[in-house]
């Protein structure tokens, strides 16, 4: 594991120079201005006096890491006027509000742009700004759950799974808002371009992701049932398995000549049922099953290792860093004591960096004040600490 340079001198990635107001939240609007912070950006994360969030040390919210943080009451008199001069001086904007509130603070799409028409304003919402639920209240498996995603998640007969927070919030949500914010991003500098409003719903991008299930399932080759098809656990060399130890190995051999491996790997190559014939796939799976638990999961990583078997060790958040291929990639980092994951994807002539660790609530303002030239960025200051 990479130890990463402390302080803010480490390569900033492809975006250095763009500027970023982050109107503080939780959940996926941070983490898209993570990882526009990671890619370069100078990212301005306005805080609320009392903060705001799940009760995390700030000292170690990650997605708050490569930021800075000025502390600004958009309920006070001067708020919402600061918050339009930091955006004269943006390039992108990203709130997480229900819709209108941003309207009502005095700092929505018309004000912002009106301020700054290449704005690019970037909105993080579970239902979108408009229909019939777009007021409610919701979290992440509330998206999922009503866009079929979820019920694709678990074993047949069981329960839906639930996988954490990553389907509906970060990947349905956050990469999707900072896909939206580029392309946005490219339009605003061409000639001619202007800023807009980039509506990120998470329901529409947990949608778009099943894009390839509705295909399969138009075409006949997804059913409409968890566990009973070849990418959800339905299929029996598609799946984990528990070994001696109580661990598991993540099995997944789709391709004829992989699965050749795989099963001669695990010693039943002469006893497997044909893979090919459906109505012995709960034999073939008790087959798998058995065989993995006559070892531990290290001396299946062993068997398995360096071969086209795709199966690999099922890894805790722990344990991951320290895995071989992780560690050589230098996946993870560790930056100010806290071990994190390295900023993601990677660049040949602008490589990005973990600069700084988590912005602490308005450790910043007077830096940003003068850096973005603020003027009542400095009066705010100058007001919080008489």
């Amino acid at each position: 594991m990479a130890t990463a340079e402390n302080g803010p001198r480490g390569p900033r990635g492809p975006l250095d120079g763009t500027r970023v107001v982050e109107l503080a939240g939780i959940g996926p609007g941070p983490f898209a201005a993570m990882l526009l912070a990671d890619l370069g950006a100078d990212v301005v994360r306005v805080d609320r006096p009392g903060g705001a969030g799940l009760g995390i040390d700030p000292a170690r919210d990650l997605t708050n890491r490569n930021k800075r943080s000025v502390l600004l009451d958009l309920k006070a008199a001067d708020g919402p006027a600061t918050v339009l001069e930091l955006v004269e001086r943006a390039d992108v904007l990203i709130e997480g509000y229900r819709p209108g509130v941003a309207e009502r603070l005095g700092v929505g799409p018309d004000a912002c742009l009106a301020r700054n028409p290449k704005l690019v304003y970037g909105r993080m919402t579970g239902w979108g700004q408009d229909g019939p639920l777009a007021e409610r209240a919701g979290h992440d498996i509330s998206y999922i759950a009503l866009t079929g995603t979820l019920s694709m998640i678990g074993r047949p007969g069981e329960p839906p799974t639930v996988p954490a927070n990553l389907v509906g919030d970060y990947a349905g949500g956050s990469l999707y808002l900072v896909v939206g914010i580029l392309a946005a991003l490219q339009h605003a500098r061409t000639p001619g371009g202007t800023g807009q409003v980039v509506d990120a719903a998470i329901v529409d991008g947990a949608a778009h992701l099943a894009t390839m299930i509705h295909g399969m399932l138009a075409a006949g080759g997804w059913q409409d049932r968890r566990g009973s098809n070849l990418l959800d656990g339905g299929c029996p060399f598609y799946g984990s398995y528990e070994t001696a130890d109580g661990q598991y190995m993540a099995v997944g051999p789709l391709e004829q000549r992989f699965y050749d491996d795989f099963v001669r790997l695990l010693g039943i190559a002469d006893t497997a049922p044909d893979r090919g014939d459906l109505a012995r796939w709960d034999e073939l799976r008790a087959a798998v099953a058995d065989r993995f638990r006559t070892r531990t999961r290290a001396e299946w990583t062993e068997v398995f290792y360096g071969s086209d078997a795709c199966v690999a060790p099922v890894l805790s958040l722990r344990e991951a860093p320290h895995h071989p291929h992780l560690a050589a990639r230098a996946t993870f980092v560790e930056h100010s004591g806290l071990t994190q994951p390295a900023p993601a994807p990677r660049f040949s002539a602008t490589p990005a960096s973990v600069r700084s660790g988590p912005a602490l609530p308005g450790a910043d303002t007077d830096a940003v004040a003068a850096d973005w030239d603020v003027p009542g960025l400095r009066t705010t200051r100058k007001d919080t600490t008489d």
